[in-house]
């Protein structure tokens, strides 16, 4: 009963109704993205979404990725967003999105498979209007900014093309990056990616501050204030920095404050990066506001090992339709169609367990059978050999060695007394009669024990359809019957009772279908380990015949 209870969830399961809508029929494919805040609610984050062939069919989108849409979990709500690269060639993209309110289970929709579409993709809208967004995926020396604000920076320092995403700035200890002033707000944040081949150098200055690394702790100064971190940095791997300025000075490293201190002055003018670094530093982004601890943990939430970003099996708008076809089938099924899927349901249990079982059993019976018969053809004139051995334990799963036993048994009984007396072992034609009819009669207890619970395959065969069939009539009379009693007589009321009605049919040839061809392959295996129980019966008894007879 335990059994049939998960049969039937799982079915369920798998017909049940999606929980969103489509948000336009004319894509054809999209992908659930759920975004898993690190901490609290953070309001217009922006959000690294890395696409690439194991869990994105870029084949399915146009080359240029030109068809992607990323809507809100309402499926109605369009998001702003940035795509830094997309290379269908090698299935790699990074689009950047904005999230209105993040929090810790959002839920984002990625549409794609629309050859007519053309690119939605708004750089500008996905950062916020104080923001100046600094990726490094531009040629050498001229870092765009991504923000609204267009304050594009001047680079002596290396592009490096495989960084933290799409592209970096390398630092040799001499090499800098400038950044155009950003209007401060009554505050001011700095946020990067850093892998540092060295744990000292300048990272970050400006007219009343500076920021760097002393032995691989982060150490900023503004004004009055200046704060050593509490935790070091590590060489060679990338690592998440940050601090904001305004009534206090806060650092934090891998989006975990590691301290503060008061009295700390905005910084002002352009700003310098990389002055005495080496290494290479990503995803810049500086702002002209006070950015919360919770958004800075979700920036860092999204480095190699961040799972800020899960993206789920891929839709189509075609299973979205079966699905719902499926859903209607399922509503409008009536109890007598319920009871026949349920009866169906036990034997499609049933004979799952008949066909695996059977075919273990018979795969050991062949094996054991095979290594029986190898030892057999090395007996010479003692029959009783292996008997006298004692090695009936080693195939005790070979039909031909239960066979065997009888006939050894009968010689033992016939011999019993010949090693005492010397006289010479030997058969007449009357008991190499008797002996062969016990080998036939074990024969038959072995061909009935092969041949055991293959009835029910043959039940789920035959009576399947039929009780399928019955459960269909039956949703067949049960739908005119109340369409009759409503007197409403049209399509949309005929139709689900009918498909309804029919869906006891489908699944009593799902029994049926899977039964036939077990049983036909069971029944081909067990013909022909009878055909060699038949072999081994002559073969026995002419070797007896051979060395016994007088």
């Amino acid at each position: 009963m335990r059994v049939l209870v998960l049969l039937l969830a799982s079915v369920l399961c798998t017909f049940s109704l999606s929980s969103h809508a489509w948000w336009n029929d004319e894509w054809t494919n999209r992908k659930k993205a759920t975004l898993t805040s690190p901490s609290g609610e953070v309001a217009d984050a922006p959000v690294l979404i890395r696409l690439h062939s194991g869990n994105f069919d870029f084949l399915s989108a146009n080359d240029d990725g030109s068809d992607l849409r990323l809507v809100w979990g309402d499926d109605k709500t369009q998001l702003k967003f940035h795509i830094e690269k997309w290379d269908s060639a090698n299935q790699l993209a990074l689009v950047w999105l904005k999230v209105p309110k993040l929090s810790p289970q959002t839920e984002v929709f990625l549409y794609y498979g629309n050859e007519s579409a053309t690119s939605a993709a708004d750089p500008r809208g996905t950062y916020d209007a104080s923001s100046a967004v600094y990726h490094f995926a531009e040629p050498e020396g001229h870092p765009q900014d991504s923000g609204p604000n267009g304050l594009h920076a001047q680079s002596s320092a290396q592009r490096i093309p495989a960084s933290f995403a799409n592209g970096g700035a390398g630092f040799n200890g001499a090499q800098s990056v400038m950044l155009p002033a950003v209007e401060a707000r009554g505050g001011y944040s700095f946020a990067v990616w850093i892998k540092p081949a060295s744990l000292d150098g300048v990272l970050f200055q400006s007219d009343g501050m500076t920021a760097s690394l002393e032995a691989g702790k982060l150490k900023v100064k503004s004004g009055g204030a200046s704060v050593v971190s509490g935790v070091s940095l590590t060489a060679s791997q990338w690592q998440h920095l940050g601090f904001t300025v305004s009534d206090a000075l806060r650092i934090y490293i891998n989006g975990k404050p590691t301290g503060e201190a008061p009295g700390a002055v905005l910084p002002t003018g352009s700003a310098a990066l990389g002055l005495g670094f080496k290494g290479e530093m990503d995803e810049v982004q500086v702002s002209g506001l006070v950015r919360s601890a919770d958004w800075l943990a979700a920036q860092a939430a999204q480095g190699p090992d961040g799972r800020l970003v899960t993206l789920g099996e891929e839709e189509t708008v075609e299973g979205e339709a079966e699905a719902s076809h499926m859903g209607i089938i399922l509503r409008s099924l009536t109890v007598d169609g319920w009871v026949a899927i349920g009866l169906l349901s036990i034997m499609l249990v049933i004979a799952i367990w008949v066909m695996s079982t059977k075919a273990a059993y018979i795969n050991r019976v062949d094996k054991s059978n095979n290594r029986f018969m190898d030892k057999f053809r090395e007996l010479s004139t003692d029959l009783a050999m292996i008997e006298a051995k004692g090695l009936g334990k080693e195939f005790e799963h070979s039909s031909l060695y239960r066979i065997y036993h009888i006939g050894a048994v009968e010689l033992a009984h016939r011999f019993q007394d010949t090693e005492s007396t010397h006289i010479t072992k030997s058969l007449s034609p009357q008991s190499l009669d008797a002996i062969r009819a016990s080998l036939d009669a074990g024969l038959v207890e072995e061909i009935q024990r092969m041949n055991k619970f293959m009835v029910l395959l043959t039940i789920a065969i035959s009576g399947g359809p039929f009780i399928g069939l019955l459960g269909t009539v039956m949703g067949v009379m049960i739908t005119f019957a109340a369409i009759a009693a409503a007197g409403d007589v049209n399509v949309n009321a005929i139709a689900p009772g009918i498909a309804a009605a029919l869906a006891a049919t489908v699944a009593g040839m799902g029994v049926a279908i899977p039964s036939l061809f077990g049983y036909n392959y069971l029944a081909s295996r067990i013909k022909t380990i009878v055909s060699r129980m038949h072999i081994f019966v002559d073969e026995f008894v002419t070797k007896l015949a051979e060395n016994y007879s007088r």
